[in-house]
């Protein structure tokens, strides 16, 4: 069993780290991170079981961090940690599934009581799974994304489930980001078995991504059975094998394909759908704004060219994406310098501004006043 613990402080760290009760628990890797943004690449990579997050951090904070979680219906238990003795946080929490709420300073008899409680509860669920068709399921998804990723992997579990071919056709799905394609891949896995087909797998290391295996110059079926259930563009491209066993030398080459924009879509957008998409946007700019946010990656991101992006953000919110965030920023700032004893440095930061001269320059653009002069007037009133 995997642990994160994510803090941007170093000896809040180092004392969950030698307070926990780890071997007692089950607990065989410690990993750490220290601000949301390392802590969601860690969670995307390595998929700890339980995770052990602060509340306050640069970047990502803990409450989107939990949010995020919440979204995609990660497995694991996550407790939040805080110095922060608030009911909102809490409310907050309770309702993106968070497993439990830790006060700062950490209580060693506290902290290792929820360990062992997050640590039985995970472990509960997962003897449950073994009961469930969804077990069955998982399974195979795991053992088609170890499979992906070159790692060992038990094939002959998934051949049952896959007509005799000579070859076989494999299709990588990138669904539209909003959207989450578990629900959609099983169901067409399903059909595809029904008809003795193929088979669809969620990919477990891209939570918008599908991998579906039909005999050769069956994927038409697949391809059809997508127009006529989704309502969303769904991005694809396709190779072909001989065996289970060549996964591992075409993936890669299905996603560098993806990445370099060399697919076709099956979906055709209306105007309702792609309104409905921009909405999602500039929530989603609204959201995390305080991350590294580019029309590039929005364009990655939304299944929209970066030049569609540009024009329309501008007609929906009356400014630029860039003079859009800066606001954004600056209206986060000005908060932090009116209730917070915050430095101008570290807010600097955590807005994901590198140069601190440089951010308050562009505050004072916007403002009218540097931060400095912001927070004294705000408290000389």
């Amino acid at each position: 069993m995997k642990v994160l613990i994510a803090d941007d402080e170093f000896n809040v760290r180092d004392v969950i780290r030698h307070l926990g009760q780890w071997d007692l628990n089950g607990v065989t890797q410690i990993l750490e991170a220290s601000n949301g943004d390392d802590a969601r690449q860690i969670i995307e990579t390595a998929e700890p079981e339980l995770i052990f997050t602060d509340i306050k951090m640069p970047g990502m904070n803990g409450i989107e961090l939990i949010e995020w979680l919440n979204s995609i219906s990660y497995p694991g238990k996550v407790v939040m940690i805080t110095g922060y003795d608030d009911y909102a946080f809490m409310r907050k929490a309770i309702q993106n599934n968070s497993f439990d709420y830790l006060l700062k300073p950490i209580e060693e008899e506290a902290f290792n009581a929820t360990l062992e409680k997050a640590a039985n509860a995970w472990k509960e669920e997962q003897q449950n799974l073994l009961f469930t068709e969804d077990a069955k399921r998982l399974r195979l998804n795991q053992v088609m994304t170890a499979a992906c990723q070159g790692e060992p992997a038990e094939l002959e579990l998934v051949a049952p489930y896959l007509p005799e071919a000579e070859t076989y056709e494999v299709t990588l799905l990138s669904f539209y980001q909003m959207h989450q394609p578990d629900a959609h891949l099983d169901d067409l896995a399903d059909h595809l078995l029904e008809r003795w087909l193929g088979y669809a797998f969620k990919l477990q290391h891209q939570h918008n991504s599908g991998l579906v295996v039909t005999a050769r110059g069956e994927w038409l079926a697949a391809e059809e059975w997508l127009v006529h259930h989704l309502d969303i563009p769904v991005r694809l491209v396709s190779g072909i094998i001989e065996s289970l066993d060549d996964l591992p030398l075409l993936f890669p080459k299905l996603q560098k394909e993806m990445e370099e924009q060399n697919f076709r879509s099956i979906q055709r957008l209306d105007d309702l759908e792609a309104a409905r998409r921009m909405q999602d946007i500039i929530s989603y700019v609204d959201h995390y704004y305080m991350e590294d946010i580019t029309l590039e990656k929005l364009a990655n991101r939304f299944f929209f060219s970066r030049e569609h992006i540009s024009r329309k953000f501008k007609q929906e919110t009356g400014m630029p994406l860039s003079k859009y965030l800066a606001r954004l920023k600056t209206d986060q700032a000005k908060y932090w310098l009116r209730e917070t004893d915050e430095s101008i440095y570290s807010i600097s930061s955590m807005l994901g501004y590198q140069d601190e001269k440089y951010f308050s320059k562009l505050f004072k653009k916007v403002v009218g006043v540097t931060p400095f002069e912001y927070r004294n007037s705000e408290r000389q009133e």
